[in-house]
């Protein structure tokens, strides 16, 4: 996709985007908390890394292996039977979970496929994000990415804060409202 970021040039925009999303929650007095399974803490590295963190960012879960999904973030073991951990419920429960778990406002979740290998019948390439807002509601978004696992999980940062950056913002100026995916290293 010619017009997309080199992957330096993503994590640049990545950390635009977790700052901007840190002034729009503590603009609101509100707080954030991350479940994460292929990006490994990446979000949350990325988000505290802003000076100022702490005025409202929670924690997070690094919730890699599906019994912990279960287990800490109460993902249905059902649904993961099921389907499989890479699956946009899934990144819909996780959020939740997180959220509830934390004790935050948003809950943001990351899960997918980095690679090399296919992962309950997903291609590589393949992630979800979830955001669990403060009023029940949760939106979520399937993503697919080419690259390496490592350009896989940067762009899985950038499209999981743009998520959150685009419901902040948008609830914020009203509901219903299609944000612009932001800065091209998200792709469709």
């Amino acid at each position: 996709m010619s017009d997309s970021l080199e992957p330096d040039e993503c994590e640049e925009a990545y950390a635009d985007v977790a700052a901007q999303v840190l002034e729009l929650l503590v603009e609101r007095g509100e707080t954030l908390a991350v479940a994460e399974s292929l990006t490994g803490g990446m979000v949350a590295a990325e988000i505290t890394a802003a000076p100022g963190s702490s005025r409202a960012f929670r924690g997070s879960v690094t919730a890699y292996a599906t019994d912990l999904k279960r287990d800490l973030l109460g993902v249905d073991g059902a649904l993961l039977a099921e389907r499989g951990a890479v699956d946009e419920d899934v990144a819909r429960r996780m959020a939740e979970g997180v959220q509830g778990a934390l004790s935050a406002s948003w809950g943001l979740s990351t899960t997918g496929v980095a690679g090399p290998e296919p992962q309950d019948g997903r291609p590589v390439g393949t992630v979800f994000a979830a955001v669990a807002g403060p009023h029940g509601a949760t939106v979520s978004r399937g993503l697919k990415f080419e690259g390496d696992r490592g350009e896989i999980r940067e762009q899985s940062v950038t499209g999981a804060l743009e998520l959150l950056r685009g419901e902040l913002a948008g609830n914020v100026r009203g509901k219903g409202k299609e944000q612009d995916g932001g800065n091209g290293c998200l792709q469709p």
